[in-house]
C-alpha cells in the first residue's frame, strides 16, 4: 500500500464495520463512534467540500489548524485522498480551523478558503453566525456525496506533509519512528489509546499507524488522568501514547 486511498480500500476490505476511531472529550462527556465504513464516507464529504467547495487540487497544501478531535482524521484522509500537503506553516492554500483558530484565519478569508469546524457533539452548525467568508463545515459537508473520486489521484510520491511523501505514512520503519517520538510502539492490529493530537506532528501517526496495520484508535481530547484508565479499560484499547 502506497497512497491514503489504496490503504483505505484496503481495510473497507477487509473488515468495513470494525471500529477505527472512538472519540472522547472528558470535558463535555462526548463519545463518538467511527467504523471504518462511517469514516470512509466522512472522509468523502470532506473530500468533495475540500474539492467543489473550497476549490483545492493537487498538490495544493492545507493547515489543520485543530486541536484533538476526530474531524481531524477525517481532514487528513480527504486532503490526502485529493492530494494535499497537509502543512504547518502561516501561508498555506486553506485552512480547516476550530473555534479557537477563528480570530488568527477569519481575517484571511478573503484571501484563502477558511472552512470552520464548531467541534460541537455530531459536527453540527456553529450556533451563532461565522464572520464574512469563512465556510461552516457544519452546513457545508452535509450536500457532498458520500462517495469521492478523485480526478487526478495522487501517487505514492506526491507530498502528504512538509517532510513526508505518501509512501512514507505506510513505512513502517518511518512509522515505528514517528509513534516512539509519540510514546507509542504498535504491532498489527493493536487499538491505541492517545492524548496526542492527530493533525500535527508527531501526533499525527497515532492515527495513520492504526490505520495502517488494521488497528483503531481512541482520541481523548481535555483527558482526565483519573479517568483514563477506565477509558483504556472499557475501550479493550492495547496501547497508549
Amino acid at each position: 500500500m502506497s497512497t491514503f486511498a489504496e490503504v483505505l480500500a484496503a481495510q473497507l476490505r477487509r473488515d468495513p464495520g470494525r471500529p477505527l476511531i472512538t472519540f472522547y472529550d472528558h470535558a463535555t462527556d462526548e463519545r463518538v463512534e467511527l467504523s471504518v465504513t462511517t469514516y470512509a464516507n466522512w472522509v468523502a464529504k470532506a473530500s468533495g467540500l475540500l474539492t467543489d467547495v473550497a476549490d483545492l487540487e493537487r498538490g495544493m497544501s492545507l493547515r489543520l489548524d485543530l486541536p484533538p478531535h476526530w474531524l481531524s482524521p477525517v481532514f487528513l484522509g480527504a486532503a490526502w485522498t485529493v492530494g494535499l500537503r497537509v502543512t504547518t506553516s502561516d501561508e498555506p492554500d486553506a485552512v480547516v480551523c476550530g473555534p479557537d483558530g477563528l480570530a488568527t484565519w477569519a481575517p484571511r478569508a478573503g484571501r484563502l478558503p477558511v472552512l470552520a469546524c464548531s467541534l460541537r457533539p455530531l459536527g453540527v452548525r456553529f450556533a451563532d453566525p461565522l464572520p464574512t467568508g469563512v465556510l461552516d463545515v457544519g452546513v457545508e459537508i452535509w450536500s457532498q456525496p458520500d462517495g469521492f473520486a478523485a480526478w487526478d489521484p495522487p501517487s505514492a510520491s506526491d507530498p502528504a506533509t512538509d517532510d513526508l511523501a505518501q509512501s512514507d505514512l505506510w513505512n513502517l520503519r518511518v512509522h515505528d519512528e514517528r509513534t516512539a517520538a509519540a510514546g507509542s510502539s504498535l504491532t498489527d492490529g493493536d487499538r491505541l489509546l492517545s492524548v496526542a493530537d492527530p493533525a500535527s506532528p508527531p501526533g499525527m501517526a497515532t492515527f495513520t499507524e492504526p490505520l495502517g496495520r488494521g488497528g483503531s484508535m481512541v482520541l481523548v481530547r481535555n483527558p482526565d488522568p483519573a479517568r483514563l484508565d477506565g477509558v483504556f479499560d472499557a475501550e479493550r484499547a492495547t496501547a497508549r501514547a
